[in-house]
């Protein structure tokens, strides 16, 4: 009978043994869950105090019949062989490329994909598309989504799935969800720089750059500037799939503070609005203050040592570095004086403006313009080069108010458009109220981060 006994022993300890040996993560599995219920009853017996121990307590008796652990083990385990993964869709994107970035191995999902209009339409060279692969433990594709951001402040969304017959995909429609978002930076270098190291999207970058154009060169920052941001986050599914505007912003330049607030008022188009300081005066300028358009690519420029004439070139004009080919932008509304060849200027545009002011734009390496016509802030009117007088590529400009050179940046800061309107004043101040504690709390986290 003990024989038996043990025998009986020594049988199950070697089914248990080769179990063990065959199912090594179905263990760890079942000894993570243990693990988590012993933490689970260790919190609510820490969580007793010695009132909870003087409460009478009586004791009641119940059967419960859980499931095996091998049930358990199993639904842990086929839990554990779906994979997820993510990636964005590029310029040169094949579905064979797709899956192999997502690690879908799956010839059936392959060639679906290869004839499914909806996939070519919508996911095939239109980068920047995000997708999102459910897979088992095997690489077999379970769905596949992409999403992308509608000029209509919509979302679309298309879905590959498996079923009992095969895939099937659908395409679907779906309402954006804005949110809002704090940020802030201080720079070390350039504004791209400074906003990346704070995970701040580059387009909200590009719209700091613009909000501020009138009152800040941001091809000119110095090193300890810094800015507070809130903006819109544009979520489908719970997924940030693109940003909207920026709604409040701080800009700190040496001993000067600029602030912007959006705000729209009732004549302002549908969903349009404007950028006002703090005390409703607009922040749009007559005058931008720089004639580059901001972006990644120019955010390095910066004022030049003049290497012919061995001399800052500020008090006739400002010499940005830049790249050939960059767009030169004017910087007000105006009528084109002169579109051509001359002297040291090599390719130039001179821009007629109001009141006596005149702007050039020199060195260029393509004229975009002709004589006489008319122009709008922001209108590319050449691009960037090394004509005439120059080592290298730059853009020379110039302010003149009846001939007589002016510092542009001076001009820059006036002349600003219309404010809030009396009417819309009070409930502009209220929105303000909010846009300051907002950007106090966007400060503050930096500022916490930093230590």
């Amino acid at each position: 009978m003990i024989n038996a006994f043990f025998h009986t022993i020594d049988r199950a300890t070697t089914r248990f043994a080769a179990w063990i040996h065959h199912y090594p993560e179905r263990l760890a599995a079942a000894v993570a869950a243990l693990a988590l219920l012993a933490t689970g009853a260790s919190v609510a017996v820490a969580n007793l105090t010695p009132e909870d121990l003087r409460i009478s307590t009586r004791s009641v008796v119940e059967t419960v019949e859980p499931l095996s652990v091998r049930a358990q083990i199993e639904a842990l385990s086929q839990q554990a062989q779906e994979l997820h993964r993510s990636t964005q869709s590029r310029n040169n994107d094949s579905a064979e490329a797709i899956l192999k970035r997502l690690g879908v191995s799956d010839s059936q999902a392959l060639n679906f994909l290869r004839v499914d209009p909806e996939f070519q339409k919508n996911v095939v060279g239109r980068p920047g598309r995000n997708l999102r692969a459910q897979t088992n433990r095997g690489a077999g594709l379970i769905e596949l989504s992409a999403r992308w951001v509608n000029a209509d402040d919509t979302f679309g969304r298309w879905t590959l799935r498996k079923t009992d017959s095969g895939f099937v995909s659908d395409v679907q429609t779906l309402p954006l969800v804005a949110s809002t978002r704090l940020g802030s930076g201080t720079i070390t270098s350039n504004l791209f720089a400074a906003t990346d190291e704070a995970q701040i999207h580059s387009g909200i970058a590009v719209q700091l750059a613009e909000i501020f154009s009138g009152d800040v060169d941001f091809h000119r920052l110095h090193q300890g500037d810094r800015f507070s941001v809130v903006y819109e986050a544009l979520l489908g599914d719970d997924e940030v799939l693109g940003f909207g505007k920026v709604l409040s912003a701080e800009f700190v330049s040496g001993e000067k503070t600029y602030q912007a607030v959006w705000f729209r008022q009732p004549d302002d188009a549908s969903g349009k609005g404007a950028y006002y300081t703090p005390q409703g005066d607009s922040l749009r300028r007559a005058f931008l203050a720089s004639p580059l358009e901001f972006s990644r690519v120019t955010s390095g420029f910066s004022m030049r040592f003049h290497p012919i004439l061995q001399t800052w070139r500020a008090h006739l004009g400002v010499d940005y570095a830049a790249s050939i080919g960059t767009s030169a932008r004017t910087v007000a509304d105006g009528v084109v004086s002169f579109s051509g060849v001359q002297n040291g200027y090599g390719n130039v545009v001179f821009v007629q403006h109001s009141g006596g002011q005149t702007t050039v734009y020199a060195h260029l390496s393509k004229l975009l313009v002709q004589p006489g016509e008319k122009v709008h802030q922001g209108q590319t009117i050449g691009l960037t080069g090394a004509t005439g007088w120059a080592t290298g590529p730059h853009l020379h400009f110039e302010f003149r108010v009846n001939g007589v050179f002016q510092d542009p940046q001076k001009f820059a800061q006036s002349a600003p458009g219309a404010p809030v309107s009396s009417a819309l004043r009070a409930a502009f101040l209220q929105q303000t109220a909010a846009a300051k504690a907002q950007l106090a709390a966007a400060a503050s986290v930096s500022q916490a981060s930093a230590q």
